[in-house]
């Protein structure tokens, strides 16, 4: 089962090319945190920027250097089918336990869009797919009802849900059932989330406080009530963080933090630019506090 806190992983650049010495530096820093998922290559790794030879190898790099010790959850989404179903067999082929794929965007498809979308991926793999939904990027929300129905095929396991609306755990979980997993994509709403019935989060802050956000998400599950404390006292620590974190487009704020920890550089790609100065301040003030620098 996935669960805890899996990490949405940055692409680490370095003349814009990909930094794969710093990308495994990276991997370890998580290793060695607690960290309970890697997530390669979605979209905070910056996928839509990235050739499809950088995306396989960024996926096989994870997959090696993990070696089996935390499951890999492998970016495969696309808003063109064919696309995200080769790259869902490459994950697949390369030992990926699962792949996280996200809504198509841009092109607005119904519901009926959806669902053929991702059972022409499920038919052509045999790894867990979840579902990314994150209407604010991809324009379409996927319906509980829509959800329900991918949930009957065979690699269909669970959800990945950034609607920011805390009532769709209650509505999926009501109608999908405990089986089906369900991971915040929204750090800020992580405790509530799981307090609903969820079982984790696919986390931004992660990258930059991984122990952090594996602690709180043992705690935040936990029947012991000084547990259950431990975890308030640690969110109360990252909403800071998860807040300022998107002041800017993401990844942009969070590899700014990941550089001043001496993980990466701060590069991007454009259309993507780096932090204001105005908001490295703000980033650099937040990260002391959090003794994250």
């Amino acid at each position: 089962m996935f669960k805890g806190s899996n990490v949405a992983l940055i692409t680490p650049f370095i003349n814009n090319k990909v930094d794969e010495e710093k990308y495994i530096k990276i991997i370890n820093f998580h290793l060695e945190n607690g960290t309970n998922g890697l997530v390669p290559v979605g979209t905070t790794g910056e996928s839509p920027t990235l050739s499809h030879d950088e995306h396989q190898k960024l996926i096989e790099l994870c997959i090696k250097e993990s070696n089996g010790r935390i499951p890999v959850i492998a970016g495969t989404g696309s808003n063109s089918t064919e696309e995200a179903i080769s790259l869902t067999k490459h994950a697949e082929k390369a030992g990926a336990d699962a792949a996280l794929i996200v809504t198509p965007y841009y092109n607005k498809p119904t519901q009926e869009g959806l669902y053929q979308h991702y059972k022409a991926i499920n038919d052509n793999c045999g790894i867990p797919i979840i579902i990314y939904n994150i209407p604010s990027r991809s324009v379409i929300d996927m319906s509980v009802d829509t959800m329900a129905r991918l949930f009957e095929l065979k690699n269909i396991v669970g959800v990945k849900d950034a609607t920011g609306d805390l009532d769709r755990v209650d509505q999926q979980k009501i109608k999908m059932g405990e089986e089906f997993i369900q991971l915040t994509g929204n750090d800020d709403n992580a405790f509530e989330f799981n307090k609903r019935g969820g079982v984790g989060t696919i986390s931004v802050t992660a990258n930059i406080a991984p122990k952090m956000c594996s602690d709180f998400q043992k705690f935040s599950k936990s029947k012991n009530p000084n547990d259950f404390k431990e975890a308030e006292r640690l969110d109360e620590i990252l909403q800071p963080i998860h807040k300022n974190l998107f002041i800017e487009s993401n990844p942009s704020p969070v590899k700014y933090v990941a550089k001043l920890m001496g993980l990466c550089d701060d590069a991007v790609r454009l259309p993507l630019v780096t932090c204001t100065n105005e908001t490295k301040k703000i980033l650099e003030d937040i990260s002391k506090k959090a003794q994250l620098i």
